[in-house]
């Protein structure tokens, strides 16, 4: 049978691929940034054979102040029929938090739940300074060398975190608080798989953090590590207590390559990954589960500069790049977007919540640095 020529036209079209993203843009700064990561979003789709069906809702301290939950049904069910989830920040300043029952304020009662409810164990931050960005970092330019780039790998959904929580008076008439860590080996073997699959597509190296010499977590940690490492010979496991983790990461981060820890070590490591490049304000994320992930940035909510048009969106955006790759296969374009912002950093500019006036660079605010991060976008080749 012979095609026409508008069957032909139609059988070697591209087909358009569409997704649905739930947008929680959150508290405090969240909005602000997530603006930013929208604007992002669009260019993506001018650029690609993609649409994406933006769904926003209520998340975290917000949410609670206007449906008494910090992550209500209505949420709950766009988040459902979402493909991926864009988060921005959450939570108030300390005397604000007051205002909420503690169980339902926003770390407790939004997102300890997301996390439980889509099993999103694998939490991928990297923690990315090019050598053309070693001037945010404190670290001495000896130190930073050509620069630092490390992903941590956290477990996300067991240990401390999850565990049974019981605070009461005990039988002296003493208050009291009981929290327990809590593993089972499926949960680690999960995200050891995940770690030496990573490990494997870059420099084969593996740092585990545990703390094996005063925790038994850490020593089933272990034992599960050894059986699970048999299946990548080519990684090289380097094995390093937490402590010393932490002081390495600040005199030698250069050797770190793919670490990998569980829930509160990973919490804490990450931060001070943060720390190292200057802000938690450079460090975005992905929280990967078995059908959904969502991605966020590392940082908080900052609410003592919201509403003030200075908070950096690289974070976020840098979570969209993450949500193109991870849930979108889309690579390349991701790459485009890391670059895309990198270069606004490169070419001199910057926001008053990671630099100094005098510091030698020109200071725009939010909307200007999304403005710029799309103007590149835009000029790079379509892949």
């Amino acid at each position: 049978m012979t095609l026409s020529f508008y069957e032909l036209q139609t059988n070697t079209q591209v087909e358009m691929k569409n997704y649905k993203i739930a947008i929680l843009a959150g508290d405090g700064i969240g909005p602000e940034i997530t603006q930013e990561a929208i604007k992002v979003l669009k260019v993506i789709e001018e650029r690609n054979d993609v649409t994406f069906e933006l769904l926003p809702a209520a998340f975290g301290a917000c949410a609670y102040f206007e449906f008494g939950d910090a992550f209500p049904q209505a949420t709950i069910d766009i988040c459902d029929q979402a493909d991926a989830i864009l988060k921005g920040t959450i939570g108030l300043s300390h005397e604000e938090s007051k205002k909420i029952p503690i169980d339902k304020q926003p770390e407790r009662g939004a997102l300890l739940p997301l996390r439980r409810r889509y099993n999103t164990y694998a939490n991928f931050r990297p923690v990315s300074l090019p050598k053309a960005l070693a001037h945010f970092s404190p670290l001495k330019p000896e130190i930073i060398g050509e620069g630092i780039d490390i992903i941590m790998v956290r477990e996300l959904v067991g240990g401390l975190y999850f565990g049974n929580k019981e605070m009461g008076i005990n039988e002296q008439g003493l208050r009291y608080v009981k929290e327990t860590l809590e593993y089972d080996e499926n949960q680690i073997r999960q995200i050891l798989h995940q770690a030496f699959k990573l490990a494997n597509k870059r420099k084969k190296i593996l740092h585990n953090i545990h703390k094996s010499n005063v925790l038994k977590s850490s020593v089933l940690w272990n034992e599960i590590l050894d059986e699970v490492a048999v299946e990548y010979p080519d990684v090289q496991v380097i094995h390093q207590l937490v402590d010393s983790a932490a002081t390495n990461l600040c005199l030698r981060p250069t050797q770190f390559d793919v670490m990998v820890m569980e829930n509160m070590f990973g919490d804490i490591l990450s931060d001070q990954g943060g720390g190292i490049l200057g802000s938690l304000g450079l460090m975005p994320s992905a929280c990967i589960g078995p059908e959904k992930a969502y991605y966020e940035p590392s940082h908080g909510s900052a609410p003592d500069i919201a509403g003030k048009n200075i908070a950096n969106p690289y974070s976020m955006i840098g979570s969209v790049a993450m949500m193109l790759e991870n849930s979108f296969d889309m690579a390349e374009e991701a790459k485009n977007v890391w670059a895309a912002m990198q270069g606004v950093f490169a070419d001199g500019y910057s926001t008053a919540d990671l630099s100094k006036p005098g510091s030698g660079v020109t200071m725009i605010n939010t909307v200007e640095f999304g403005d710029k991060v799309v103007e590149k976008l835009r000029q790079m080749p379509k892949v």
